[in-house]
């Protein structure tokens, strides 16, 4: 009867640690951050045109501060990149994409505006203005003539929260919460 109980105890025991690590695990899955699920660019008639999926999680205090007024800057900073075997890669063409994401109360709607074109767009729910954020399609990323030819390149982007686009009094708050420190990591891809 004793020799069922020691089995029993380090069953119970593994069987809660298995529990905790799975939601651990799921906990992570859902935490805050911008990742660049994918980017490739195609040549069409002189022109790479760069198709991108981003997934946007944002903390819940820059939820909270979006439902109540505050718009949210989100920065994609698009890169080409000559590769060097024996030197450091050289960035040659640089860009940033700039939107704004904002929750009006009164109207119950989303607007994601590009801040570089003025394009502005309406959603009735978060979830479809974020997945609209998250998709470029068809964006003019490079002229073919600004690359030499038999170099090897590649294309590179990342994305994060703009902190200095928040109000004054909030943005004193985001410098010290990691909750606003939302960044992608560089997604590379050869052109």
């Amino acid at each position: 009867m004793s020799a069922g109980k020691r089995i029993w105890i380090p069953l119970r025991t593994a069987s809660l640690l298995v529990l905790l690590w799975g939601l651990l695990g799921a906990a992570g899955a859902w935490a805050a951050g911008f990742e660049v699920i994918g980017a490739s660019t195609k040549l069409e008639r002189g022109v790479y045109r760069l198709n991108a999926r981003i997934e946007y999680r944002f903390s819940s205090p820059a939820l909270e501060a979006l439902q109540n007024g505050v718009p949210l800057t989100i920065e994609l900073e698009m890169e080409v990149r000559r590769r060097r075997p024996w030197l450091w890669d050289e960035t040659v063409y640089a860009l940033t994409q700039r939107f704004r994401l904002e929750y009006h109360a009164l109207s119950r709607q989303y607007l994601v505006s590009n801040l570089n074109s003025g394009e502005r767009r309406g959603f009735s729910g978060q979830a479809a203005a974020l997945q609209s954020m998250g998709q470029l399609t068809d964006f003019p990323f490079l002229d073919k003539g600004l690359l030499v030819p038999g170099q090897r390149y590649e294309g590179a982007l990342r994305v994060w929260l703009d902190i200095e686009s928040l109000p004054a009094p909030l943005r004193l708050f985001a410098y010290l919460s990691d909750d606003w420190r939302l960044t992608s990591e560089w997604y590379a891809w050869p052109l």
